[in-house]
């Protein structure tokens, strides 16, 4: 008898719940036919009103309003016993506003099919990911807005050098009481690409994958110490010796959080176009050549309390060879509360730097409720600050309110 494929509209619970989440599993749901596919979705909307001024650079007025929507889709099938697969499509994005695949991946952490004992021991510590993915560099990504899925991040921006792409991968992670060890290669880049021309000079440049890997790892512990306590604490690296388009800094398909902000007026109406201008409020080296980086992360819970501390630096050489060392660090404090900790306020302070002495520093105070689990609504306010920027002045930011609303099934 022919077989159909079955479609279950689910909740995506690991995303959505108040709690931190961090490196998934596969879902552990007895599942009787296979494949069993849920499909789930996340939307944002926005109202911004904020403020940009700057000593030697003529801006562009910013009016006060709703920017544009967004969304994705994502689609996750049990394909066999802990064997799971999943495609992330942008609906709608700042950077892109048609629909466009983010990426996908194959996450396995049992191989029944083997009917081994030993690789079953293994599997008990073992989890298998590869695909097209985001990578599991550093924690800060498991909280940062995605295009749609913002219902994780309990403010609006992202960290000021964003350290996320998406790249085909292949991750290997041991987890046993609290220890996590977590190694991986990539190709390195978002833009897969077998060839290059330079208009230039007329050539062509064959890329070859072997010549240019990316290495990746963490290693950290994490573990619910007590009833109302939990502690994680990890250090992440990532290594590249040579790439054509390294673009671990410069791999959100989607554009920032804060729109048209520090946009300087040039009398052209490509001054005004948000997707032109995807990435106003952030900063960072850019597409790589080289790249050393090196995240340390701490999460920290007791009851409503909650801590989330990043340190980062990054050095290496961009595409034209130039070098450049770029630091960051970033404090967040949260208090959540309510009978199922659906009220919550913080404040998060992110600073950055590099070699020129450049520097920008981030304040944001939120405040957030979640109306069920699945729907959230917060407001904050930001005030960004430009110093040392020979583009901007002496004097340069950004500041105001940002209410943004969310919904993730």
């Amino acid at each position: 008898m022919k077989r159909f494929f079955t479609i279950t509209i689910a909740l995506f619970t690991a995303t959505v719940i108040y709690g931190q989440q961090f490196e998934e599993f596969v879902t552990n749901i007895e599942i009787t036919d296979y494949p069993k596919a849920k499909i789930g979705a996340d939307f944002v909307m926005q109202f911004q009103a904020l403020d940009h001024h700057a000593d030697t650079a003529r801006l562009i007025p910013l009016g006060k309003g709703i920017n544009l929507p967004t969304a994705n889709f994502i689609i996750n099938a049990a394909l066999a016993d802990g064997i799971e697969v999943n495609l992330t499509t942008y609906l709608s994005s700042r950077h892109h506003n048609e629909a466009w695949v983010k990426g996908g991946y194959l996450l396995v952490d049992r191989l029944p099919f083997f009917n081994s004992r030993a690789l079953d021991k293994a599997m008990e510590f073992l989890t298998f990911k590869a695909g097209v993915m985001e990578l599991n560099y550093g924690d800060a990504h498991f909280r940062r807005t995605d295009n749609g899925n913002a219902i994780r991040n309990p403010f609006v921006g992202n960290h000021i050098i964003d350290a996320f792409t998406t790249a085909p991968s292949l991750e290997i992670l041991f987890r046993k009481s609290g220890i996590l060890i977590m190694g991986a290669v990539t190709t390195g880049s978002l833009k897969p690409a077998l060839v290059g021309y330079s208009a230039a000079t007329t050539t062509y440049t064959p890329y070859n994958m072997v010549e240019e890997p990316g290495f990746y790892g963490k290693a950290g512990y994490d573990k619910q110490l007590t009833e109302h306590f939990r502690l994680r604490a990890t250090i992440s690296a990532y290594h590249v010796s040579k790439h054509h388009f390294g673009s671990l800094y410069y791999g959100d398909r989607t554009g920032s959080r804060f729109y048209l902000v520090m946009q300087r007026a040039t009398n052209s109406s490509g001054d005004i176009d948000p997707t032109a201008n995807a990435f106003t409020g952030n900063w960072g080296p850019g597409f790589t050549n080289k790249d050393n980086s090196l995240m340390a992360n701490i999460f920290a819970k007791y009851k409503g309390i909650e801590f989330f501390g990043t340190y980062e630096s990054i050095k290496g050489t961009s595409l034209s060879g130039a070098e450049f060392d770029f630091s960051q660090y970033a404090a967040e404090a949260l208090y959540r509360f309510g009978k199922e900790e659906n009220f919550f306020g913080g404040v998060r302070y992110n600073a950055a730097q590099n070699q020129t002495s450049s520097k920008i520093n981030r304040l944001e105070v939120s405040a957030g409720w979640f109306i069920t689990k699945n729907i959230v609504l917060k407001t904050e306010y930001v005030d960004q600050n430009y110093s040392d920027f020979a583009v901007y002045g002496g004097n340069a930011g950004f500041n105001g309110i940002m209410v943004e609303s969310a919904i993730s099934f």
